[in-house]
């Protein structure tokens, strides 16, 4: 599969393709027209995220405060449980999202 091939034109919600899965890992095509976090709404995954934008840029917001902005090329690590949300997306930003599960103890 090319990353570039099988985006859909804008809908209500993102188009997320699972691209491979693993016991504790899980990568996903994230492709972005616009959308942003509803107001007031926070990300608070069980899982580390590891994110890259492909195409496009984004603005993320953490709760502490902390604000970044990825354009193509650039990624981040964001740990379980760090609350953040999409503040800003170009029309499209793509990402590969790479999702890696705590050890459970």
């Amino acid at each position: 599969m090319n990353i570039f091939e099988g985006l859909l034109p804008r809908a209500l919600d993102e188009q997320i393709d699972l691209l491979a899965a693993s016991a504790g890992v899980r990568i996903e095509r994230i492709v972005s027209r616009g959308h942003i976090s509803p107001p007031a709404f926070w990300y608070d995954q069980a899982d580390d995220e590891w994110v890259l934008v492909v195409q496009g840029s984004s603005t993320i917001a953490f709760e502490d405060g902390e604000t970044i902005t990825l354009r193509a090329g650039d990624h981040c690590f964001i740990p379980s449980h760090r609350r953040h949300r999409v503040e800003e997306t170009a029309d499209p930003t793509i990402w590969i999202a790479i999702f890696i599960a705590k050890e459970q103890v």
